[in-house]
């Protein structure tokens, strides 16, 4: 196994380590910053909106994501792995 494989077979085996929303929060703290916490929260948020038939003009307004990266997220949910769709909460509040 080449060595970047090795290292992202690790970090999401860490991430499978975590049984608590308050686990994730403490291990996303340590593993990324503040402002990459935020955009991967902006990108779910916007994939969740989408999913609800939000329009690009709605999931900006309310998120505050770039148009550029809500491209990308409306590609990976309408064309990706389909992971947004399989790992989204259904009934978030």
């Amino acid at each position: 196994m080449k060595e970047n494989e090795a290292m992202k077979k690790l970090l999401f085996q860490t991430i499978l380590n975590c049984k608590t929303e308050k686990d994730c929060a403490d291990l996303f703290e340590d593993l990324c910053t503040y402002q990459e916490v935020e955009q991967m929260a902006q990108r779910a948020a916007a994939a969740k909106l989408l999913s609800e038939g939000k329009t690009y003009a709605e999931i900006i307004e309310c998120t505050d994501i770039s148009s550029a990266t809500l491209s990308r997220v409306s590609k990976a949910v309408q064309r990706g792995s389909g992971g947004y769709m399989k790992f989204l909460p259904k009934n978030f509040v």
